[in-house]
This record gives C-alpha cells, sequence and structure tokens, in this order.
C-alpha cells in the first residue's frame, strides 16, 4: 500500500500570515499566502498543486491507456487550470479544465479521444475530485 505525505505550515492569521508547503521527502517546497491564494501575490498555492497533480495523473494515465491499447505514446502533455471563486459558504474549486496533447503514432482521432475520456474518469486524482461541479477535457493529437 502506498501512502504519500506532504506538508504544510502556516504562521500568522489568515489575511497576514504566511506558510510554506513541502511535497513529499523534500521533493519540493514552496511559500504560499493569501496574496498568492486569492489574489496575484507571489508564491503558489494549494489549488495549483492540486492542478498540478491532476495534470501528472492524467497524463500517466493517458500513456497508460494508450500503451495498454496498442499506441505506446512517444508524449502527453497536459495543462490542468484549477478556477477557484467565492461561494455561498467560502471559496471553492468550481471548476478544472484539463487541456492535454499527445504524440501518439498510428491512433485514429476517435480513439485517442476514447482513451482520454477514459483516462480522465480513471485517474485516482479526477476520482478524488469527483466533487468538482465540472471537469473539463481538451484532448488534441499532435
Amino acid at each position: 500500500m502506498a501512502v504519500r505525505t506532504s506538508e504544510a505550515q502556516w504562521e500568522g492569521d489568515l489575511r497576514g500570515g504566511r506558510g510554506t508547503m513541502v511535497v513529499g521527502k523534500g521533493a519540493w517546497e514552496g511559500q504560499y499566502s493569501f496574496a498568492s491564494r486569492f489574489e496575484d501575490g507571489q508564491g503558489t498555492n494549494p489549488e495549483e498543486l492540486l492542478a498540478a497533480a491532476h495534470a501528472g495523473c492524467f497524463s500517466m494515465a493517458l500513456a497508460g491507456n494508450l500503451a495498454q491499447a496498442g499506441y505506446p505514446p512517444r508524449r502527453v502533455r497536459t495543462i490542468a487550470r484549477a478556477t477557484v471563486l467565492r461561494t455561498g459558504d467560502g471559496f471553492g474549486i468550481t471548476k478544472i479544465e484539463l487541456e492535454t496533447e499527445a504524440q501518439v503514432p498510428g491512433i485514429s482521432e476517435q480513439a485517442f479521444q476514447e482513451q482520454a475520456a477514459l483516462a480522465k474518469a480513471g485517474c485516482p486524482v479526477s476520482k478524488a475530485l469527483a466533487a468538482v461541479p465540472e471537469i473539463t477535457l481538451q484532448a488534441r493529437l499532435v
């Protein structure tokens, strides 16, 4: 059983405080703040890290699906955009847009789109984000 661990520390109040997030065993460490999360301040935020996780998970799932279907890809590149908006009870992730492009020799457009849809539905991060009201996918062969 794989257990993945990350951590965060926050110092101060919500608007004036600051925090640090560490992914895994120090593979990445970054600063975050109210401004980096809800405005255009320096640093990252949990939603960007969630988008990165979704992009990584989806890319691997699509590559695995394609290879299993007999079309090993040369490359899969995915951008994930997480939209954070104020909702009735605070803030929420209201939409995630996945945009992927892949180099896949010999595959038809239809077969590629089918595999992309399966990857979107099947990757563990997509499953974990099932509460997000809208997750879209734009998949393109290059």
